[in-house]
């Protein structure tokens, strides 16, 4: 049985010089691809733009339907198209031929016309004559007629799809922005000069290069940069707006036009599409060369499609989008010849863009590329880059398959984690746990919630009110409340931890274990991407850093876009531990008790490295006289057990009780010349004498606990205290805090007391006085909220005060308080 289409085809063949053949595919594969060739068309993309251009709306030319035959045929036969879509193709095109021209006759005058146009000559080719033949056997009736096809045609128009449709071959539609895909699997046919374009435009040497770069288009690309500009200038005035394009340097100023031009005139400042387009290009160029396994490169393309869903409703919103990106990355207003450059994949009746974007994919093939997606980012590694990358936007490129670092790079990292934390590879990974602060999260956690009630502490103090900025710092933690703290200091801490991994020189398995603490911490206290930067983005707006500009924008670009890494990182954590240790709520007191002598204890001591140690040496040598563990051991239990107390009984309470033997012994010494050690006691004797400070009314005993956890977590640095050493200074110094004061206030009072009483002779006591007077006003009020932790603890044995926080973010042993 004849095939009418084939028959037909056939026919048709032979007005481009074609013998006549039963098969219009019946062409060895060689001379097919070479005529191919002649006729400018050297790959399957060159093939789609040409049979999408011979459908052309009103404007449709016959000479292009012709030649869209031959070309369809030759397609065939070379396997560029399977045979069932190079069918498809001629169907349609039959399809288009018979419904615009009534007759044989009529379709070989058009025909005439248009070769006439581009000044053709009877005779040239045998073109007149070819038409003269097929004319004779339409009127006599033989072979298919006009007629017959047409009828057939009208049957059979709804067939196979003229482009890939079968599962997992839709999202490939996207690439028409750049060239239509008009078959699958990809291969070297399809883009010959693949390679060199990657290399030349993108960089792109191979498969790993190629993996970071897809995944940079799909996290952040360079839309993140536009899109915060935009932020920012939106929120300025138009004097500002031209200060900041006068400031871009030279390369991008016509990107700085083109920005305000589009604020100027209202444009949305949307163009995602530009990043998202361009990952399916470089997906299917990756496939093209066997550097993507086609299931790879597929994940890929529905990635982009689900992203490009997320955020458009239709393929006029996407053309649009990528227009807007395109004009900023090539500093010209492209809008202009929009409609110019995308008319064909939005107006032609046989676009691939024909089918809604919304309804291309399936559930199946968006799971499975959301799977590849966060297999991509599955290790740790990638949490600590996604983290690193919103205060170092250029760590985003390393996403994938790890890359070597350049020794310039490796150089920078050595001297930020130098200058900035005097940390050193020979410290070792260790070291970094003195930068996990778990008691800083829990303390900022526990004011927030008392903001929230209205239960923090009042802001004036025996030691003056704090300044008023610190007090609204602090009042404002009330919009912290419902947001875990911990990632404020986690994403500091994922910061170091990405420099310690760029300067190679730090052990990557130990580094590698931290990272894997720091995910499944964040998993714990944070369920997804959304929670986790709600948090940060709170934090960060409610601590700012100084003279550092604020996190907040960057933050919710993340939280926003749905390409963001955060979005694709792995949620699931198998096992909690932490990259350093949480102190239990009871240590933490017990080391707050150290006060305004030193910085607030946020974390466990560690044994500290040779290099840190030594000024630690230093100071415990210089202040007291200590050079050694068992030294240290015998003045702790000497702090915890008489201390500079005792000395105060001894010697100088009694004289409380006789204001004349007071006098009379500060008379004799002022009389004669004193030694060091009588200066001394005569400045203590004044002091007594005056009641300063309130020497004589409170109790010391803080300045002796202060003291004794002071040195006790110095000595743990040192390793001159084991572990249950150090708990034991611990124990003694809460215990003895309980016994001694009834809260805050009066413990902050006897240190005070002790710092002024006890203090040497020196010209800078008044400066000094008034900066721990300043510091007690903080660490009780709470104000700067990282002044000190007094304002969140209860005191050792005091009753709970305290609200509890609205979440698990909190120390061991808060679960077991009553608040």
């Amino acid at each position: 049985m004849v095939d009418p289409l084939n028959a037909w085809w056939a026919q048709q063949l032979v007005l481009c010089d074609w013998a006549f053949a039963p098969d219009p595919l019946d062409v060895e594969p060689p001379m097919a691809t070479a005529r191919l060739n002649a006729l400018g068309i050297h790959d399957r993309g060159e093939l789609g733009w040409c049979l999408l251009e011979a459908f052309d709306g009103a404007r449709v030319d016959p000479a292009r339907l012709l030649a869209a035959l031959e070309v369809t045929a030759l397609a065939g036969a070379s396997g560029w198209l399977p045979v069932e879509r190079a069918r498809a193709w001629a169907l349609r095109l039959a399809d288009e031929i018979t419904a615009r021209h009534a007759d044989l006759d009529a379709w070989l005058e058009a025909l005439l016309h248009a070769r006439s146009a581009e000044g053709w000559v009877r005779g040239d080719d045998g073109f007149w004559e070819a038409c003269e033949a097929l004319s004779k056997l339409e009127h006599e009736g033989a072979g298919v007629t006009w007629g017959l096809v047409a009828d057939w045609v009208a049957r059979e128009r709804h067939g196979q799809s003229l482009w890939p449709d079968a599962p997992g071959e839709r999202a490939w539609r996207l690439r028409a922005a750049y060239a239509p895909v008009v078959a699958l699997p990809a291969g070297r046919q399809d883009w010959p000069e693949a390679a060199a374009w990657l290399a030349e435009g993108w960089q792109i040497e191979g498969r790993d290069d190629l993996i970071r770069c897809l995944l940079w288009l799909a996290g952040q690309g360079h839309r993140q940069a536009w899109d915060l500009d935009a932020t920012r200038l939106l929120q300025v005035d138009a004097a500002a707006r031209r200060a900041w394009r006068e400031a871009l340097p030279a390369p991008d100023a016509a990107y700085g036009r083109v920005m305000l031009a589009f604020l100027e005139q209202g444009e949305p400042l949307e163009w995602a599409a530009w990043d998202w387009l361009r990952l399916v290009d470089l997906a299917w160029a990756g496939a093209c060369l066997g550097w993507l396994e086609a299931a790879e490169a597929t994940n890929f393309a529905n990635h982009a499609l689900e992203l490009v869903q997320h955020r458009y409703s239709d393929w006029s919103a996407l053309a649009r989008a990528y227009q807007r990106g395109r004009s900023l990355f090539e500093g010209r207003n492209r809008l202009k010849t929009l409609e110019r450059d995308w008319h064909q994949l939005l107006q032609s009746p046989v676009s691939p863009w024909r089918t809604a974007l919304q309804e291309l994919g399936e559930p199946a093939e968006r799971e499975a590329a959301r799977h590849a997606m966060a297999e991509w980012r599955r290790s740790p590694r990638h949490w600590v880059l996604a983290l690193a990358s919103v205060r170092e936007p250029e760590l985003a490129t390393r996403q994938g398959p790890p890359a070597p670092v350049a020794a310039e790079r490796r150089n920078d990292a050595l001297q930020y984690l130098r200058d900035t934390l005097d940390l050193h590879p020979e410290e070792g990974a260790e070291a970094l746990a003195r930068y996990w602060l778990p008691a800083q999260a829990h303390h900022l956690n526990q004011l927030a919630a008392d903001a929230a009630h209205a239960a923090l502490p009042s802001a004036e103090t025996a030691f003056g009110q704090p300044q008023p900025a610190d007090l609204a710092a602090r009042d404002a933690l009330r919009q912290g409340c419902r947001h875990a703290a911990t990632i404020h200091m986690a994403e500091k801490y994922a910061f170091y931890l990405q420099m310690a991994f760029d300067t190679e020189a730090f052990d990557h398995q130990a580094l590698t274990r931290l990272a894997e603490a720091l995910c499944s911490t964040l998993c714990r206290f944070y369920p997804d991407a959304r929670r986790l930067l709600e948090a940060w983005a709170q934090w960060d707006a409610l601590l700012p850093e100084a003279e550092q500009p604020p996190l907040t924008a960057e933050i919710r670009w993340h939280l926003e876009d749905p390409g963001s890494p955060f979005h694709w990182l792995d949620w699931h954590s198998h096992e909690w531990h932490e990259p350093g240790p949480r102190p239990t709520l009871r240590r933490f007191t017990a080391m707050a008790l150290v006060g305004p002598l030193n910085m607030p204890a946020w974390s466990e001591p560690q044994v500290e490295s040779e290099r840190e140690a030594v000024s630690i040496r230093e100071w415990v040598d210089d202040h007291y006289g200590i050079t050694g563990r068992a030294e240290l051991g015998e003045f702790l239990d000497f702090l915890l057990e008489a201390g500079d107390r005792q000395e105060y009984q001894i010697n100088y309470a009694p004289y409380t009780l006789n204001d004349a033997r007071l006098a009379s012994e500060i008379a004799m010494l002022e009389s004669g010349d004193c030694s060091e050690e009588d200066r001394h006691h005569l400045l203590r004797l004044r002091r007594v004498r005056d009641n300063e400070d309130g020497c004589n009314d409170v109790d010391l005993t803080a300045w002796d606990l202060a003291q004794a956890v002071d040195l006790a977590i110095a000595g743990r640095q040192l390793g001159w205290l084991e572990a249950k050493a150090f708990d034991s200074v611990l124990e003694r110094a809460h215990a003895l805090a309980a016994e001694h004061y009834a809260d805050w206030v009066a413990y902050a009072r006897g240190l005070y007391a002790g710092f002024s009483f006890f203090m040497g002779e020196t010209p800078e006591r008044e400066s000094f006085l008034a900066g721990m007077r300043q510091a007690l006003a903080a660490w009780l009020s709470g104000a700067p909220p990282l002044g000190g932790p007094w304002a969140s603890l209860d005191f050792p044995g005091a009753r709970p005060r305290h609200w509890a926080p609205m979440h698990v973010d909190t120390l061991p042993g808060d679960a077991h308080t009553l608040h």
